[in-house]
């Protein structure tokens, strides 16, 4: 046990920069628990299909067992700032190491083919929960820091948007009123690049969407924000046509969200000539609503993937492109209907591109 231990901490010290200033008792941390882990397993029989699953890191864990060693341990070298790439080279050279002394103290004519197969298996297993168990450490690290940098960039918004509307107010001048006019404009698109990289993040958390229904007349909703999204795009024509009763018990903030989402969506990737269109169509079971466009068709690869997170239009990859998105829209607006118990749905011809969204009316 000694000297693997003692190749595992020479190891893991050069691991620069994160093991910097780890002493001894950090450098090891699990692996002696590892390794007894792995010696545990070489001595209990299995068949040929555990063997096979846990050779491709599948090997079923026990309901209510706690952690692994290997799976506490890639949670503390997470936390301590090692990367993947450090993380999957400790096992590297600990499979090496184990090897090579194992090769010194056999006999040439002794191989133990079946005992080193199961050893690899075994590192390929406690490699797999280490990898899995860091990856979930960063992305629950990652997605904390966007949620409070969001929340943090908020006040200062708050703040530029507020001057510019004072500025407005003045009554200074054109050229004045026209600045505020374009800052108040910015702001109001920051504002929603937030509320979506604070909604994906809430998600990612498991936070889900906040829901809170209360009656409402969508109709009139609709044509509320279809005015403030007119405002923003003086040189797009938006049409709104309501059929049916539209009255029922939504979250009004959350659907003034989503409609904004698909229709700036609609603005930015449909013909800048042609309207976009609204509709309103309701029923006895719920509403439907529907956003449709006319532009480039959207390809069946593509529309099958257009509701996932940080998905943007082949023809918006451009990183200098001023209209620039997170690639959120979509997803929050599929949560935001999955919220209300709906569903939110996209097809495309080349007629147009259609979003429809079906909200229940009691949900």
């Amino acid at each position: 046990m000694e000297p693997i231990l003692a190749g595992w901490e020479a190891f893991a010290s050069v691991q620069l920069p994160a093991a910097s200033h780890m002493k001894s008792l950090a450098l090891r941390d699990h692996a002696r628990q590892i390794l007894e882990a792995v010696a545990k397993d070489l001595s209990t029989s299995q068949s040929r299909e555990a063997q096979t699953a846990k050779s491709l890191g599948q090997a079923p864990l026990l309901i209510g067992a706690p952690e692994t060693a290997a799976q506490t341990h890639a949670l503390l070298r997470a936390q301590s700032g090692f990367d993947i790439n450090q993380l999957a080279a400790e096992y590297r050279a600990l499979r090496a190491s184990v090897l090579r002394l194992w090769g010194d103290d056999s006999q040439p004519e002794s191989t133990h083919l079946n005992d080193i197969i199961r050893f690899n298996e075994a590192i390929d297993q406690a490699l797999a929960e280490s990898v899995a168990f860091f990856s979930a450490e960063v992305d629950q690290a990652r997605n904390l820091f966007l949620g409070m940098l969001g929340h943090d960039l908020r006040n200062p918004l708050q703040t530029i948007q507020m001057t510019a509307s004072y500025l407005t107010a003045l009554n200074a001048g054109d050229k004045v009123s026209e600045a505020a006019g374009r800052l108040i404009n910015s702001g109001r698109h920051m504002h929603a690049l937030l509320d979506d990289l604070l909604d994906f993040n809430r998600t990612k958390l498991g936070l889900g969407i906040n829901i809170t229904p209360r009656d409402v007349d969508l109709s009139q909703l609709v044509a509320s924000e279809l005015d403030q999204l007119r405002a923003a795009n003086p040189g797009r024509r938006i049409d709104l046509e309501v059929h049916g009763d539209t009255f029922g018990s939504w979250d009004s903030l959350r659907l003034q969200q989503l409609l904004g989402n698909l229709v700036r969506n609609a603005i930015k990737y449909g013909a800048p000539s042609a309207p976009v269109y609204v509709g309103l169509n309701g029923d006895a079971a719920g509403v439907v609503l529907e956003v449709r466009n006319s532009g480039p068709v959207i390809e069946p690869s593509d529309l099958d993937q257009i509701f996932n997170p940080l998905k943007r239009g082949p023809d918006k990859e451009n990183k200098y492109d001023a209209d620039r998105s997170l690639g959120l829209g979509l997803y929050i607006a599929r949560e935001i209907a999955k919220g209300h118990g709906g569903s939110i749905e996209a097809r495309s011809d080349v007629t147009e591109t259609v979003f429809a969204v079906r909200l229940p009316r009691n949900h």
